[in-house]
């Protein structure tokens, strides 16, 4: 299995990090199934006390007939506690482990309901509350990046390398068609790092949207076909609202996007595509077993779904792999709407617990530009 040569837990809390000098050369080797959660550091150095890794180099390794070769991979470079990361930086996931180039970032509205009132910065509320809880709204980063193909059977299990979709042409006898290997990803998931290859991400789309640049830093520019494809892919890719919840240690953070309208026996038929995110913050290990939609339309239905598990798995969270993420899809007969509901959980002595999905809003935009482009040619 793919891996790489990264301890569990590099980091430690952002503001420590930059309070140490110290540096280390990592040794050890942890596989894709643990991720680089930074919660579950063991420390390295006796003296700090802390996981460092400013010009650390990391490895990466490769599965072949003679065994398991390790791979340098790149430097890592210090976490950006403000600003953004450019288009062009490399990084490892910080949850799954991927490695992965930033193509252009997103500003959401971050609901989270884990945040009393008084500690969100933007005024407006959270218009999608279908409970007592009056939850404000915060900009956050997030960006849209390619994920190594080299480095998706690793995490399939664990997260969609398929997830981002679109609404077909309606041309095209194929309802729905997803770009591989692309993602979105948080400011806080991110950790960078620079590398000398001139193509260090195996993605097909890696140099048609990307150009090699050494006088710059990171070193590769957005070429004009991804400025274009950015241009009109827009409606489709951008996201405006994230939200986020958390029960009994398990949180759940769901990103909506409108996908378009298309015509069906006359009526119109709204889809939306949501990408949700279940994250262990506990030790025990939990499995999920079950999930409960409600759907609220404009045009005055509501709908309840219920069905074991989720995209046909009932993932386990565990402290070896505390995450899951999938993306799925809903239409409305309207342009908007809210989802809410629970997803039920089983313990490992066979008691059950429900855990909230948060409400959000499925919001059409306010007019539809043509079909989404696809790839570039």
């Amino acid at each position: 299995m793919a891996a790489c040569a990264i301890r569990r837990g590099l980091l430690s809390s952002a503001s420590k990090y930059n309070q140490h000098k110290c540096t280390h050369r990592i040794l050890s080797v942890i596989d894709f199934s643990s991720g680089l959660d930074p919660k579950r550091a063991q420390p390295l150095c006796s003296a700090c006390r802390l996981y460092s890794f400013q010009q650390t180099r990391f490895m990466s390794s490769r599965n072949r007939p003679e065994g398991k070769i390790l791979e340098p991979v790149g430097v890592f470079e210090a976490l950006k506690q403000h600003g953004k990361y450019e288009t062009g930086q490399l990084f490892l996931h910080s949850v799954f482990g991927y490695r992965g180039i930033v193509l252009f970032p997103w500003h959401a509205r971050l609901y989270d309901r884990d945040v009393s009132p008084a500690a969100a910065t933007d005024s407006k509320p959270d218009s999608t509350a279908h409970g007592s809880k009056e939850v404000k709204g915060k900009m956050h980063t997030y960006y849209q990046v390619l994920i190594d193909t080299r480095d998706c059977p690793h995490i399939s299990q664990r997260s969609q390398t398929e997830a981002v979709t679109f609404l077909a042409n309606h041309d095209d006898s194929r309802a729905l068609y997803a770009i591989p290997g692309l993602d979105y990803v948080s400011h806080e998931d991110i950790l960078p790092y620079n590398s000398t290859e001139q193509v260090p991400i195996q993605h097909e789309l890696f140099e048609r949207f990307l150009l090699f640049n050494p006088s710059r830093n990171p070193p590769f520019t957005a070429r004009d076909t991804l400025r274009a494809w950015q241009e009109k892919n827009h409606p489709w890719l951008e996201l405006s609202d994230v939200h986020r919840e958390t029960t009994e240690n398990i949180r759940v953070t769901v990103i909506p996007f409108y996908m378009g309208m298309r015509e069906a026996q006359n009526s119109h038929v709204y889809w939306w595509r949501y990408c949700i995110r279940l994250e262990n913050l506990g030790n025990e290990v939990v499995q999920l077993r079950e999930r409960h939609w409600r759907i609220f339309s404009l045009s005055g239905t509501l709908e309840t779904v219920r069905g074991r598990g989720v995209v046909g798995k009932e993932p386990v969270l565990s402290r070896e792999q505390p995450a899951f993420q999938y993306s799925s899809h809903v239409s409305l007969q309207a342009p908007s709407g809210h989802m809410w509901g629970t997803f039920c959980f089983e313990r490992t002595d066979g008691s059950h617990f429900d855990v909230r999905i948060p409400p959000f809003s499925l919001e059409s935009n306010k007019y539809d530009k043509a079909p989404p482009t696809g790839y570039p040619l």
